[in-house]
């Protein structure tokens, strides 16, 4: 009886000690209970060019064809930029400035995706006719957190109506252990008060704002089912095994000290 209570006592100090945070360790992003959420919004923001980013830039005329760029030209010189320009872009540097070819480096942090086009269209005229510029941003993402934190992916914005189910579904669907009504995005500077919106996608009458488009560099957290007895029971199991062992110990020495005592010969009177 006194072994089950030492196993007890053990249990139940493990238990005390199993709080969230020391169960899930690694669970990330949590609000308190009370936390208020922002209002879900339709608004959309577009996308503002900034230090760091790199863009694909394609220069045309007016017939389409290019006069270079991603993915234009005929000639085996300009593949070969072409090809460069596929696997890195054009990066905008730490002063918002953008190296291109004849203009050389351009100011153009700050600036949407249409107003970048309006000024290289405006600056390129100067040396090719009634030129049509497209510019685009090939490294939008946003990053999901799911399992608590314990698995993450970026997923790139693939085009301007990219929403939270696209997301979702470009990262497998959720896992079973997801809280489908309860799904995080976040949005803005980590450190200086970010929007942080709630979701519940785990009906059709509750999908409502699930439309809202994401924007480069947000956030999307999905909370899991903390599965508290699992993580308990591994928590606990090396003290059980460290019970059984000394329980099993203490059985061979009782054993063993209870046959040496009737085997000892009877002291005479």
């Amino acid at each position: 009886m006194r072994n089950i209570h030492i196993a007890l006592t053990i249990i139940a100090i493990a238990l005390t000690m199993g709080s969230c945070k020391t169960l899930r360790p690694y669970e990330m992003l949590r609000t308190d209970k009370d936390y208020e959420f922002a209002q879900q919004e339709s608004t959309h923001v577009e996308y503002v060019i900034q230090p760091n980013d790199k863009l694909n830039i394609r220069v045309l005329n007016n017939n389409g064809e290019a006069y270079f760029g991603f993915g234009g030209g005929n000639n085996s010189n300009n593949n070969n930029f072409n090809s460069t320009q596929n696997q890195s872009g054009f990066v905008v540097e730490y002063d918002g400035k953008v190296k291109l070819p004849i203009l050389g480096r351009i100011d153009i942090s700050g600036k949407t995706l249409r107003q970048a086009e309006d000024t290289l269209e405006l600056l390129y005229a100067e040396y090719f006719p009634d030129p049509f510029v497209l510019v685009e941003a090939n490294n939008r993402k946003v990053t999901m957190f799911m399992n608590g934190g314990s698995r993450v992916q970026t997923v790139p914005i693939t085009n301007d109506q990219f929403t939270l189910i696209d997301a979702i579904a470009a990262c497998g669907g959720l896992t079973e252990i997801s809280r489908a009504y309860r799904i995080k995005l976040i949005r803005g500077n980590l450190t200086d008060k970010p929007k942080v919106y709630l979701w519940n996608v785990s009906s059709l009458e509750t999908l409502d704002g699930t439309n809202l488009l994401l924007e480069a560099n947000d956030i999307i957290y999905v909370e899991s089912r903390p599965q508290h007895v699992t993580r308990v029971l591994r928590e606990i199991s090396p003290y059980l095994t460290l019970v059984t062992t000394l329980m099993s110990v203490y059985g061979v020495i009782t054993v063993f000290t209870k046959k040496s005592g009737d085997s000892a010969p009877a002291t005479p009177n």
